[in-house]
């Protein structure tokens, strides 16, 4: 099958027509004083941000840096999937499939690839370099919304397979947070004769309510402090993408600041590094993400995997090739080696954002070399 160029151009008039919405939102009552994020995201957080969205953040600018990265796009499994392809200098560079999270994108990537593609232009070994492939999850950004049910992260999986061939990658990586963390294993399965090794950000070896029994003092205090987490115990996103995405999604879809308060709720309780998410995410990348997602209309489609799941689980791995992870903890490396043969288990990677590739891109790069140096 053909591989045709892609390159973003937005049209003007929908540019316009996002001002235009922006201009014309009608905000909530505030909650009372020093409820801070209990009841949702702040009005005045949101009006801020709104306001900064719409009279200082430049699409046009980052549209261009978008740009600067091989794009194209391919008919597989009947589905047209949107990718970059970025070839490192280094001639001997291992490809590398990255699989994006939700609610994210290709934009996730953006500060990570360099540090990936050159290692040596970031003062790092050169021998670890890799040729980056970041495709668009189908319903998500420029990858066409599924045109049936079914496309769950083996699905998906198999069709980065077919990609990896196609572009002429016989032996490779596959990396992935977040949704990309239930993806990137599943790679490995369908071709564990092509796969060095599978990375994943977190999430192996978390203890069930069926594991505490078994579990140590310490594990059991481990287990404790994690389901305190705000991302344990915010918005159950599963469960409501799972029950009624389309009820959700005229609002995503028809008024910016909805999606905008949505994205907010999501990466503030995701922010697990314990800075304020401005620190964490340059409030422009975030921006750039959510125009992504209102520019391509793809807050409902990106909500279609979950739809098709059963229940909420955490990733459970694979066994055919060897597994490393960024972070070990809060997961317990006993209960992963129940399902991954775990090979790089660190324990002291600074701590970031759940999407650590936007937070500290030079040290998942860094790791994500050291762990491919192991088995590649």
């Amino acid at each position: 099958m053909s591989i045709t160029p892609f390159r973003l151009d937005i049209p003007q008039a929908d540019l316009d027509d996002l001002d235009d919405r922006l201009a014309r939102t009608r905000l909530p009552r505030s909650m009372p004083p020093g409820d801070g994020c209990s009841r949702g995201v702040p009005a005045d957080l949101v009006a801020e941000l709104a306001d900064h969205w719409r009279t200082k953040y430049d699409w046009r600018g980052h549209e261009a840096e978008l740009n600067e990265f091989p794009q194209y796009t391919t008919e597989i499994d009947g589905q047209d999937v949107h990718f970059l392809q970025v070839r490192s200098p280094e001639p001997d560079a291992l490809p590398l499939i990255l699989t994006h999270g939700w609610p994210n994108s290709i934009v996730e990537f953006i500060r990570l690839i360099g540090p990936l593609t050159d290692p040596r232009a970031h003062g790092r070994d050169p021998g670890r370099a890799f040729h980056v492939v970041a495709p668009s999850v189908p319903g998500f950004g420029f990858s066409a919304p599924p045109r049936e049910t079914g496309w769950t992260p083996s699905r998906v999986a198999r069709t980065w397979v077919e990609l990896m061939r196609r572009l002429g990658y016989d032996r490779y990586g596959a990396q992935g947070g977040d949704l990309g963390a239930y993806v990137a294993p599943e790679v490995a399965k369908a071709a564990p004769e092509h796969v060095a090794g599978v990375y994943v950000i977190s999430g192996l070896g978390f203890p069930t309510e069926a594991d505490v029994p078994e579990m140590s003092e310490e594990e059991q205090a481990a287990y404790a402090r994690m389901m305190q987490q705000d991302w344990a115990n915010g918005v159950d996103h599963h469960a409501l993408l799972r029950a009624a995405p389309q009820t959700f999604a005229y609002g995503w879809h028809d008024s910016p600041v909805a999606a905008l308060a949505w994205m907010l709720q999501k990466f503030h309780e995701f922010n697990a590094g314990g800075r304020p998410l401005e620190e964490a995410i340059d409030r422009d990348l975030f921006l750039t993400n959510l125009t992504l997602y209102w520019l391509t209309g793809t807050f409902g489609t990106s909500s279609w995997p979950y739809y098709d799941s059963a229940a909420s689980a955490w990733p459970e791995g694979q066994t055919p090739v060897p597994t490393g992870v960024y972070s070990g903890p809060p997961g317990i490396r006993r209960l992963a080696e129940r399902g991954n043969t775990i090979v790089h288990w660190p324990e002291d990677n600074p701590a970031g954002h759940h999407f650590i590739a936007m937070d500290r891109p030079d040290d998942l790069a860094a790791d994500i070399g050291r762990f491919f140096a192991k088995v590649r």
